[in-house]
């Protein structure tokens, strides 16, 4: 009888953890004190066994469903088990052998009596579904070399997310993008960082981030580094003093096309845990000193959080309140956004489908209906809403910046189509992101890297890939004076 490993046990604890409590399973990861036990490598193991598990519950309970004569009398503990196990043996590179051997013994530590169930069903997962894997993640590779076109169905197995979701990604992406997508969808993401340069200059950010163990890799955007040892950040205190701001390289393209020129007034809507407030006043120094900003979010826990983390280093610049952005068109405005702004930055709500390597709960909890552009309670509507209400801030010659971490094309350019055919959008021009002053004055190479992701029709659209950043999209609008 083979032993468990430490990293399959710690998986189930946090697997089923999230499950009683409801709550986010990186979360969890973060906190969990099983994991501080475990060797750098069998973190790793663990991470991708609870990301990856979670991201394709629905798939992955298909697959055991099928395989079950009574799929209702499972035990919860003893699916959570068949999760993990049944990800490793159709998704990871674990030999079939040992990825059986040790989920038969991971469900023998919850239930002894269904070991033998669990060594049934996991060899019909190695004889019927992982080959069915492998077959369509060959057709997904060569729909991204572009030989032939992406299929929804390859496309939603290889990923492991509901086929209603992988047909908008195709809908709204080309082939290779979309294949692209998926093939990166179950794979650790990318950790980048960047220094607060209110509280530190990229020099001092990179040997702090290198004496605690994260093996910073400095990029093109200066002050912005790739973390080779991500897992050490947690230990190092860098991210709770706010020396550092952890953001995904394509948001922090999108702050740079968002910069507000020095000293002027910027209203940031949707400020959140305030990572782009200080993302778009680094850009802001850069240019030659900070902005004043004013930035709002509905709920007044994130306001809290923002005004502690930007004390530090901006507190002089920056004004957080609680505010409904819906509601900045209308009357009774406090005196703080009363006025005209030279740039208005909207970081609206969004399906965040552009993050969902990150956020595993995403793809099986989103429902499709909030993405329907005619829902009154939908995305799309409240997008356009917020949209429209913080145009009416913008100061004529004045900046509107739109932005999600979607990339869903509902979400994105057709919310600003839909804004700029409307009498409030007619006074506004879209205008190039990779001509944005912010973009324009950075570095070649980092030019070179936001343009890349320019559509046409100047609007950037940055999409999930091996090593790449996240999805996220920004329309630069400007007001005609």
């Amino acid at each position: 009888m083979a032993e468990v490993s430490p990293s399959r046990t710690v998986a189930l604890a946090v697997v089923s953890r999230a499950r009683r409590r409801d709550a986010y399973a990186r979360e969890l990861l973060r906190a969990a004190p099983e994991m501080a036990r475990l060797s750098l490598k069998a973190r790793g193991l663990a991470s991708r066994l609870v990301l990856g598990s979670t991201a394709c519950r629905g798939t992955l309970d298909a697959v055991l469903d099928s395989h079950l004569r009574r799929p209702r009398d499972l035990e919860p503990r003893v699916r959570d088990a068949l999760r993990i196990a049944c990800f490793e043996v159709m998704y990871l590179e674990t030999s079939p052998e040992v990825s059986v051997s040790q989920g038969v013994e991971l469900v023998r530590t919850v239930a002894r009596r269904a070991s033998g169930l669990a060594n049934a069903v996991l060899r019909k997962v190695v004889s019927c579904d992982r080959p069915r894997v492998r077959g369509a993640r060959a057709r997904v590779e060569s729909a991204l070399a572009g030989t032939v076109p992406v299929s929804v169905s390859d496309v939603a197995l290889v990923a492991g997310m509901p086929t209603w979701l992988a047909g908008r990604l195709c809908a709204s992406l080309p082939a290779p993008q979309a294949a692209a997508m998926a093939l990166a969808q179950l794979e650790p993401a990318p950790a980048w960082v960047a220094a607060n340069t209110g509280v530190c200059d990229a020099a001092q950010a990179f040997t702090r981030l290198r004496e605690s163990g994260t093996a910073p890799v400095p990029v093109a955007l200066p002050g912005s580094f790739l973390l080779e040892k991500p897992a050490a950040l947690a230990r190092s205190g860098l991210v709770g003093s706010v020396d550092v701001v952890v953001s995904d390289f394509g948001s922090q393209m999108v702050s740079r096309i968002g910069a507000p020129a020095p000293g002027t007034a910027l209203l940031e809507v949707g400020q959140g845990r305030a990572t782009k407030t200080i993302l778009l006043e680094n850009a802001a120094a850069s240019l030659g000193g900070p902005a004043k900003v004013v930035a709002v979010d509905l709920s007044e826990s994130k306001v809290e959080l923002a005004r502690e983390r930007v004390s530090h280093g901006w507190e002089a610049s920056v004004t957080s309140m609680a505010w409904d952005a819906r509601l900045l068109d209308g009357p009774g405005l406090p005196y703080e956004l009363d006025r005209s702004f030279d740039t208005v930055f909207c970081d609206v709500p969004c399906s965040g489908t552009g993050t969902m390597r990150r956020h595993p709960e995403i793809p099986w909890t989103l429902d499709p209906h909030v993405l329907d552009a005619d829902n009154p309670d939908g995305l799309p509507v409240l997008q356009g809403r917020i949209l429209e209400a913080a145009s009416r801030r913008v100061a004529p010659g004045g900046t509107l910046v739109y932005a999600t971490c979607s990339v869903l094309d509902v979400e994105d350019s057709a919310v600003v189509d839909r804004f700029l055919d409307s009498p409030a959008g007619r006074c506004f021009r879209r205008e190039d992101c990779g001509r944005a002053p912010g973009v324009a004055a950075a570095p070649v190479p980092f030019q070179g890297m936001v343009r890349r992701w320019v559509l046409p029709s100047g609007d950037f659209a940055s999409v999930p890939a091996a090593d790449g950043p996240d999805g996220h999209f920004a329309a630069r609008l400007v007001r005609r004076g």
